[in-house]
């Protein structure tokens, strides 16, 4: 005996998870509903079975195939129209028209026990059996009237409250003969309830109705889909789950990796390779599909999650529906019934609330409150460069597929024959993803130096002698789960807006240029890259008095790449160092904020106790670094940069400091005490770069460890300027602490507020009418200056859906009201 399973339809009413998704297709605890369909018939000796498709058929078709992965035997049924629920079946007449058949739905979810209605349907010698149960509200079902024999009296389809005389459905299930499609007319939409059952009634024939017991649910709306979901996992319907049962209901699937520290309330499911995190919660109802990513401090409470979401940290999902491949960033909160579609991205704190549907491909920007649903419009972010170049999170946001296609982008701004210097940290996600580019790269006619494993000033002093620009790939700073793609120019500085710009409109075209087969490009490897970088430094720098000077200094390397080039250097410097953490971690490319506060408190115990001059704490990529003075005190990142521009000031006596305009006035005061003058340029690092490159700069630092030495370059150099510094300490026979300690206390607060990127001119705008007549500075943002010097600086991010404030005032407190007081005026103007 045969079945039929009916799996064409449009399933309209559960868009937008049907948009790219037949309804049959949809995960019931990480299996497709037909899939728990076929295996009850195959239970039930029903292995030979005809599966009817229409909408999105090949999809159906890939999954199943011929069904040997199930052990049974399917065929296809191609419907070029709709053709009903009758006309369907006419439509593989061919396959059953030699024995009994039976007829069942791809997606309704049931365990009725399919031998005993077949027996039925024999028993009473039927031309059709209706398989019938019981419902409490049967408005949107066929009611269905039966006899004592179980011969059907009355149909009526999806009737109003005021016809309702049973509680009685139909349930879409038939046992049927032959010789039924005498009745159905052939390629033409047909109904079972609707035309060919009356007709039979009409004739007499035996049509009877068999009353199931067990479970039924027809998936129809997103609510019946949701609580199918909750009743698989409370053990209502007979289905088999992949996986083990760990502790009561709480099912997890092979490979999952799940923190002992997670927090599981069951009944759950957990497919199959998904990660769950240490502090992630995940409770009753919810279902995480097969490599999921659920991270720290993520809250999830009957929720459905499809395959391959990332769920970022602190993130709140709640009563909802994710679509496959979708994103969900740090602190989102989607609510109870809102239901995302595949592919989406939902950025970091932004809220999606009850019922609304975000259609697939969306993107929900950072901040944003949304409540109607997102079917049309993108609502999406234009730009691929952030403040530290193409930055997102490895496989989640950043991935080979973008990284080819960016590095082809790159290629076609470039000139054939061109060369590009490549260069990465010391983790596996930046090697595989240079490796990719490279590829790319080469295949657009580029030739390819790779100097692999530098430090970030290495990479563009490198590129800076002879390419036509490159790339560096690192772990974002503090963020181990996302990289830096960092592309440079000519000169080995970070690319000008206008680069950026052409770079974003070749990718967004797609329009990559591809070498003909002669025109591969080639791939060297330049040998002794630290030797020149050591020789130029020390040929630009100025030296002098740190050999007679008798210095002792710690240098922590903190397992980066910096410590690839401190060996060559420290010893041609004559230096008495110490250098700790020098060697490479590949399972620590970054390191968090504590972690840095903790690592600087030991540099600052072995300064202490080894009565050093100063300590450094480089970053991981050699960049930046922080300081510690001969006492074993921390020396705050802004409070560094005066300490440096002091001396460098006291030395020069004259010309251009370059600093970005947060940065503390008590600068002002300091470079005007040494007869040096401060140019005020934006937040951007390009913007300094330009400055520094002016013949009358002699210095420039942007107050987070970043300085620019301009005698050797005009970027950021962590070991440059720790080179400076040294000779700075040595020949002016002074402390870093009586440096500190002879420069006025600066009283500047922060604050992030998040702005949608649509109300982010309005803000400016509201802003620059708050200032009324106070001063307006708009050199970066706008700067309002009050009438007693206090100042506070609103700056919208050029990357994420955030403005940045700053204040200073006199005194903390001052600083925190006037901070207050223009974070409402953004506040306000923002909703």
């Amino acid at each position: 005996m045969k079945a039929v399973v009916m799996a064409g339809g449009e399933g309209t009413r559960l868009r937008p998870m049907t948009s790219t998704m037949p309804k049959p297709l949809l995960p019931v605890a990480n299996r497709p509903i037909m899939e728990h369909v076929l295996r009850l018939l195959k239970r039930h000796g029903l292995s030979e079975t005809v599966v009817t498709v229409q909408f999105l058929a090949s999809l159906v078709k890939n999954y199943f195939g011929d069904g040997e992965e199930l052990d049974m035997e399917l065929t296809y049924a191609n419907e070029e129209k709709p053709l009903g629920t009758a006309g369907s079946v006419k439509n593989a007449e061919e396959a059953l028209k030699d024995d009994t058949f039976l007829v069942i739905s791809g997606d309704a979810l049931t365990d009725f026990d399919l031998t005993d209605l077949i027996d039925f349907h024999k028993e009473k010698g039927a031309l059709v059996t209706v398989c019938l149960t019981r419902v409490p509200n049967p408005l949107e079902f066929g009611i269905t009237i039966v006899d004592e024999g179980g011969q059907v009296e009355r149909f009526l389809e999806k009737p109003t409250w005021g016809q309702v005389f049973s509680d009685t459905v139909n349930t879409g299930i038939y046992v049927m003969e032959p010789e039924v499609f005498d009745y159905v007319d052939p390629d033409v939409p047909v109904d079972w309830s609707g035309d060919v059952f009356p007709q039979l009634m009409k004739e007499g024939k035996p049509i009877f109705g068999y009353v199931a017991e067990g479970y039924w649910e027809d998936v129809g709306t997103h609510e019946s889909y949701v609580k199918a979901q909750a009743d698989v996992l409370e053990g209502k319907v007979d289905v088999e789950l992949d996986g083990f049962e760990i502790s009561p209901g709480v099912w997890v699937a092979e490979g999952a990796d799940v923190h002992p520290e997670a927090v599981l309330r069951g009944p759950l499911y957990i497919g199959d390779y998904a990660k769950v995190e240490a502090g992630a919660e995940i409770r009753e109802h919810t279902v995480v599909g097969s490599n999921v990513v659920v991270k720290s401090g993520a809250f999830l409470h009957k929720a459905v999650v499809h395959d391959n979401v990332y769920v970022g940290q602190q993130s709140n999902l709640r009563g909802c529906v994710i679509g496959k491949n979708t994103d969900i960033m740090r602190a989102a909160r989607i609510e109870d019934g809102a239901v995302i579609g595949d592919e989406c991205l939902i950025g970091e704190e932004s809220i999606v609330q009850g019922n609304v549907r975000v259609y697939p491909f969306k993107t929900i920007e950072a901040g944003a409150f949304v409540n109607t649903s997102v079917i049309w419009e993108s609502r999406g972010q234009a730009h691929l460069f952030g403040a530290r170049g193409v930055s997102g999170i490895l496989n989640v946001e950043i991935t080979p597929e973008l990284a080819v296609r960016l590095a082809g982008a790159y290629a076609t701004t470039l000139k054939k024959g061109s060369t590009v210097t490549t260069a990465r940290d010391h983790s596996r996600g930046a090697r595989a993803l240079k490796r990719a580019m490279i590829s790319a790269l080469q295949t657009s006619a580029i030739d390819v130096r790779d100097l692999e494993n530098v430090p970030l000033p290495v990479a563009r002093q490198q590129t800076a002698r002879g390419s036509a620009g490159g790339f560096m790939i690192r772990t974002s700073p503090g963020v181990p789960d996302s990289v830096d793609i960092m592309f440079f120019d000519e000169r080995g500085a970070d690319l000008s807006a206008g680069g950026q710009r052409k770079l974003d409109r070749v990718y967004a075209r797609q329009e990559y240029r591809r070498a003909f087969p002669g025109e591969i490009g080639d791939l060297s490897f330049p040998s002794s890259v630290f030797d020149s970088y050591t020789g130029s430094l020390l040929r630009a720098v100025d030296i002098s008095g740190i050999a007679e000077s008798g210095l002792k200094v710690v240098v922590d390397a903190a397992n980066g790449s910096s410590g690839l080039v401190l060996p060559s250097l420290l010893g041609r410097l004559g230096v008495d160092a110490l250098t700790i953490n020098p060697g490479l971690n590949e399972a620590r490319p970054t390191e968090t904020a504590d972690a840095r506060r903790s690592g600087l408190a030991r540099l600052g115990e072995i300064v202490a106790s080894a009565r050093a001059a100063f300590g450094v704490r480089f970053d991981p990529v050699g960049e930046r670094f922080s300081l510690v003075d001969e006492r074993g005190r921390i020396v705050e990142d802004d409070r560094a940069l005066l300490v440096m521009l002091d001396l460098v000031a006291a030395e020069r006596r004259s010309g251009r400091v370059a600093l970005p305009v947060t940065t503390t006035r008590i600068a002002e005061q300091v470079a005007a005490y040494h007869g040096t003058q401060v140019e005020w340029t934006t937040t951007a690092a390009d913007d300094l770069t330009r400055v520094a490159r002016s013949e009358s700069t002699i210095f420039g630092g942007d107050g987070r460890g970043g300085f620019i030495i301009p005698e050797f370059s005009s970027v950021f150099d962590g070991t440059a300027a720790f080179v400076r510094l040294i000779g700075l300490v040595a020949r002016t026979q002074l402390t870093l602490s009586q440096i500190d300690a002879r420069i006025p206390r600066a009283h500047v607060q922060r604050r992030d507020l998040a702005t949608p990127w649509a109300v982010k001119g309005l803000v400016m705008r509201h802003v620059v009418e708050a200032a009324g007549d106070r001063s307006v500075d708009t050199t970066d943002g706008v700067r309002v200056v009050e009438t007693d010097g206090r100042w506070v600086m609103v700056l919208p991010d050029p990357a994420e859906a955030v403005t940045h404030l700053w204040a200073e005032g006199p005194d903390d407190a001052s600083a925190q009201a006037l901070l207050d007081e223009w974070a409402s005026v953004v506040d306000s103007a923002g909703r």
